[in-house]
C-alpha cells in the first residue's frame, strides 16, 4: 500500500511592498488546509491586502511554540494535509520560524515545496554595491558586547561578502564593532526599509556609517559588509599578524596552533609570527606607550 502524505509548503511574503507578493502566494493561501502563521494579525493583514480568504485553518507558529507545535503540524502533514508556512516578512526558516518544521517533514519522508518570495538578504547584498560572486549569511549577532565580539572575531578574515540583521537601537553598536574587529575602513552598507516608502541605503567605510547610526535609526536594517581582502606576504605587518593570532586564540585555538597557521596563511616562517606576538606582548607590559592590547 502506497503511504500518502501532505505537502509543507514554504511561501514568500513581502518584505515591504505588498505588490511583491509571489503570483501563487493568494491561491496557496486560499486552498491549504492549515496556515500556520509566526503573527495571525498580520496574517489577516496579508490576506486583506490581498483581497482574499483562508478557508483552511490559522495556527500561529512562532519562535516562543515553534518546538511545541512542531508535532502538531507533523502529525497534521502525515494524515495527508497540506501545511502552508508564512512569516511576517520573507522565507521561512531564514533567521525566522521554519527550520524545525522543515527538518520533522523531512525525517518523515514528507514533501517540502516553496513558493518563492522575497528575501531581505538578497535584496540587500544586490543594492549594497558589494562583491555578489560569493557571500555568506550571518542572521542576527548576539546581544551580549562580548559575544558579539566574539562572533565577529571568527569571521575577520572570511573573504566573502558578509549579510547580517540587526535591531535598529543596536545598529550603532554593532557597526561600532564591526569597524573594531574589520577595521575603520572596511566598506559596508547599512539597508533600510527595503522596498518600502523610505527604503535607504547608506554606503561607506563602517566607522562613518557607526558615527551616522550613533544619531539614531529606524526601520529593519539589513548590514552588509565587504569581506576581508586578500594580502600577501609582503602586505602583512607585525600588527596584522598579532591580530591574526589573536582572533583565533579568541575563537579556542591555543596559541602554539594559531601561530602556526597564521604562519602558513601568510606564507612566513613560524619563528616571525612568533616574534611579532612575543614583542606585542612585552609592548603590553611596557606602560603608556603599550599596543593597545593586541595579544
Amino acid at each position: 500500500m502506497v503511504r500518502v502524505t501532505g505537502t509543507l509548503v514554504l511561501a514568500g511574503t513581502p518584505i515591504g511592498d505588498i505588490a511583491d507578493a509571489p503570483p501563487r502566494l493568494a491561491s496557496e493561501l486560499e486552498s491549504a488546509d492549515i496556515v500556520a502563521a509566526e503573527d495571525t494579525r498580520r496574517l489577516r493583514g496579508l490576506t486583506r491586502a490581498l483581497g482574499i480568504h483562508t478557508t483552511g485553518r490559522v495556527v500561529s507558529y512562532f519562535e516562543g511554540n515553534e518546538s511545541a507545535r512542531t508535532p502538531e503540524l507533523v502529525e497534521a502533514l502525515v494524515g495527508g494535509a497540506r501545511v502552508l508556512l508564512v512569516t511576517d516578512a520573507g522565507m521561512p526558516s531564514v533567521s525566522d520560524p521554519g527550520y524545525r518544521l522543515v527538518a520533522a517533514a523531512v525525517e518523515q519522508d514528507i514533501k517540502v515545496t516553496a513558493v518563492p518570495g522575497p528575501s531581505a538578504v538578497l535584496t540587500a547584498l544586490a543594492l549594497s554595491g558589494l562583491p555578489v560572486d560569493r557571500f555568506c549569511f550571518e542572521g542576527f549577532l548576539p546581544r551580549k558586547a562580548g559575544e558579539r565580539l566574539g562572533r565577529l572575531r571568527e569571521v575577520a578574515d572570511e573573504r566573502r561578502t558578509l549579510v547580517y540583521f540587526e535591531a535598529p537601537h543596536r545598529l550603532d553598536d554593532t557597526l561600532a564593532a564591526m569597524a573594531e574587529v574589520f577595521g575603520a575602513e572596511r566598506r559596508a552598507a547599512v539597508c533600510r526599509e527595503l522596498t518600502k516608502t523610505y527604503e535607504e541605503v547608506k554606503r561607506g567605510p563602517l566607522a562613518e556609517l557607526a558615527a551616522w547610526a550613533a544619531e539614531g535609526v529606524r526601520g529593519e536594517i539589513t548590514v552588509v559588509v565587504e569581506g576581508a581582502p586578500e594580502t600577501g606576504p609582503a602586505e602583512l605587518d607585525a600588527e596584522e599578524l598579532v591580530r591574526r593570532v589573536r582572533v583565533r586564540e579568541e575563537a579556542g585555538e591555543r596559541r602554539k596552533e594559531a601561530i602556526a597557521a597564521v604562519a602558513a596563511e601568510a606564507g612566513l616562517p613560524k619563528r616571525e609570527v612568533f616574534d611579532a606576538v612575543v614583542a606585542a606582548k612585552n609592548a603590553d607590559a611596557s606602560g603608556p606607550g603599550k599596543s593597545k592590547g593586541l595579544i
